[in-house]
């Protein structure tokens, strides 16, 4: 994370600054020399890609911008007294249209992060971690861990409250101790980590738990649950640091900053009362218990460590638990397409929604029927037998490429800020708009950010980069062309499906087809293998066998395919030891013989060689006579080479 102060001279330079590189990546892509993708040249050729841009705004600041005054920037490496002076209101239309054309720079609110820091004393909290969720002093490092909260809802959908505790006390005490167990990057990081020894437990699948309960995010249920759920695992937190405390000793810094780090967990206690009153009340009372116990305990003994809890983003962990969604997040979309770095995409599909759908009172076959109306439409909009109130559920932060409903900027807002009074660092979140939004919205929802007390902020609107690692489409195949006409579907096999077999041999070089079934028996897939043949061979067998893959399954008629392939000719050719096909011209023209004779009815009658006649003997000694022909031409052709 690179972070500059509000009043720092050039603020405005920094705040411009990734928007001006952003500019010369789409120049690049749109001379058409350079793909758009995050892996391209386009983007790898320009600054800062690989850094997060943060303004740290203060309270003074803000307040500027609400009542239209000027903001004046101020020296920093000499006594030459002010820098510029600028409308505040002009920086923050600056910010905002950075995030609106390319997602920078974000904010952090100064004022709110050191309000609620525990140790003042030894000096304020000037920068995070490149996430942002870490938030401390200057030179340390906490250790990261997450747990996956729907692993603590019972079969009867209430949240266990016991189990969850208990996972935070273990995972807590194994924090602690890897403190002294781990390696850091400088002496002065490893120091004041020891001296401090902060902590970042935090929690992911949020989304996916509401869900799966039947839950809206956007919702006052969704935001009680998530505050209560943070509290819990905030106050289990600070509890078990202080009980260490009264084994082992509190950290080294605490004595000097006892009394601030007492009025912070005050803090945190007195934000239970504030989580709102559709959360189901025995987690709220689990909150207050929990909070009572922790504040108690930390006035007899202190804590063993200056933070306890964060909420990172846990993009890739997320997958190691086998989580739908990450962090605090809602699900991106129902389905979405990840891309990978050093090229490739995957497409991954929430598995949440029959879980909810039956939470809702559906029935299997209206499940299924919904189910498969997504896994088609890549939505849940329209889907038939599927109640117009239930819908709020299912929301995403974006909205997919064939509906029209998406969560809004509010809604994620409100989640953070349901969240945000019982953890000890920030979120690591992405706020996420639409296409359409504007740059007014943005700066709408800064401000909104800051008034409901977060510590920070990061907006993407949908489609702002040229590239990005999630969207609800494929690059280039958003499900239609350009003249709004359908586009291509896909028809794909099951994951498990019949297949047929055939070996072969042409002119003696010999290999495998085979041929992958739909669930009606016409062919989808094919393989084939010349494993003798060399790597070229192979090569080339593998793209035909893709390609014709690709075509069957975007609804080439087979006929097609036969009548182009059939008869083409160049080595290896020859005899083939298949009666219904005794000479192939290529390997090509004996493949696509061979399935059209197997699939395409009434293929084999006109493209078949005439069979050897066995009607009588008097034919089979004609064929015998025929052979022993060809035999003694074969004989005096090679006689007469050899002479």
């Amino acid at each position: 994370m690179q972070s500059l102060k509000d009043w720092h001279p050039d603020v405005m330079d920094f705040i411009q600054a990734k928007a001006k590189e952003e500019k010369k990546a789409r120049t690049l892509i749109e001379s058409g020399e350079y793909e758009a993708n995050f892996n391209g040249e386009a983007y790898s050729s320009i600054m800062f890609q690989n850094a997060n841009l943060s303004v740290r705004v203060s309270d003074e600041f803000m307040e500027s911008v609400e009542s239209d005054g000027t903001w004046t920037t101020r020296c920093v490496t000499d006594n030459s007294g002010e820098g510029p002076t600028y409308q505040a209101a002009e920086m923050m239309h600056e910010i905002s249209h950075g995030t609106w054309y390319c997602g920078d720079p974000g904010l952090q609110y100064e004022t709110t992060i050191n309000r609620w820091h525990t140790c003042p004393k030894t000096g304020p909290i000037n920068a995070s971690n490149p996430c942002s969720e870490y938030m401390f002093l200057d030179d340390t490092a906490c250790n990261l861990s997450s747990i996956n909260l729907r692993k603590f809802v019972r079969p009867d959908g209430i949240f266990d409250v016991a189990r969850f505790r208990q996972a935070a006390r273990i995972y807590i005490t194994a924090q602690e101790i890897l403190v002294d167990h781990a390696s850091y990057p400088t002496p002065a990081i490893a120091e004041n980590s020891h001296l401090f020894r902060p902590l970042g437990l935090g929690y992911a699948n949020l989304g996916s738990l509401l869900m799966s309960m039947g839950i809206p995010y956007d919702s006052d249920a969704g935001r009680g649950i998530c505050g209560a759920m943070t509290a819990l695992l905030n106050g289990e937190g600070y509890r078990t640091s202080s009980h260490i405390a009264s084994n082992i000793g509190t950290f080294a810094g605490y004595a000097e900053n006892s009394e601030p780090m007492l009025d912070v967990m005050q803090m945190h206690r007195d934000a239970v009362e504030e989580i709102d009153d559709a959360c189901p009340s025995y987690l709220k009372d689990a909150a207050r218990e929990c909070w009572d116990e922790c504040l108690a305990s930390g006035r007899d003994h202190g804590f063993r460590n200056a933070q306890a809890t964060v909420l990172a983003p846990t993009g890739t962990i997320a997958f190691m638990m086998d989580c739908d969604t990450t962090g605090i997040e809602p699900d991106i979309a129902l389905v979405k397409y990840k891309q990978l770095a050093g090229g490739g995409m995957m497409k991954i599909v929430n598995r949440t929604v029959p879980e909810a759908l039956e939470v809702l009172g559906y029935q299997k076959e209206s499940i299924d029927s919904i189910v498969a109306h997504i896994d088609e439409h890549e939505t849940i909009e329209g889907a038939e037998g599927l109640q117009a109130e239930h819908l709020p559920v299912f929301d995403c932060a974006f909205t997919p490429a064939n509906g029209e409903r998406s969560i809004s900027w509010r809604g994620h807002v409100g989640m953070m800020a349901a969240a945000q009074p019982f953890l000890s660092g920030a979120i690591s979140k992405t706020v996420n708009m639409p296409e359409d939004s504007t740059v007014e919205d943005i700066q709408e929802a800064y401000i909104e950010g800051w008034r409901q007390g977060l510590k920070a902020l990061a907006i993407y609107r949908d489609g702002s980069k040229q590239s990005q690692p999630l969207a609800t489409s494929k690059e280039g195949d958003r499900g239609g062309t350009e003249d709004g006409s359908p586009g291509p579907l896909r028809r794909r096999l099951p994951a498990t499906r019949q297949s047929l077999t055939h070996k072969f041999s042409v002119g003696g070089h010999e290999g495998y087809i085979t041929v992958g079934l739909f669930e009606d028996g016409t062919p989808g897939e094919l393989f084939i293998t010349m494993a003798k043949e060399g790597s070229t061979i192979g090569g080339l067998m593998d793209t035909i066998g893709t390609l014709t893959s690709m075509s069957l399954q975007y609804g080439v008629p087979l006929e097609a395919l036969t009548s182009k392939f059939s008869h083409m000719r160049f080595e290896p050719s020859g005899w083939t030891g298949n009666q219904e096909i005794p000479n192939a011209k290529s390997v090509v023209d004996y493949i696509f013989r061979w399935l059209g004779i197997r699939f395409q009815p009434g293929y084999g009658e006109p493209n078949t060689a005439v069979p050897i006649a066995t009607e009588s003997a008097e034919s089979e000694v004609a064929a015998a006579e025929v052979i022993s022909s060809i035999d003694d031409i074969e004989q005096s052709v090679a006689e007469t080479v050899a002479a």
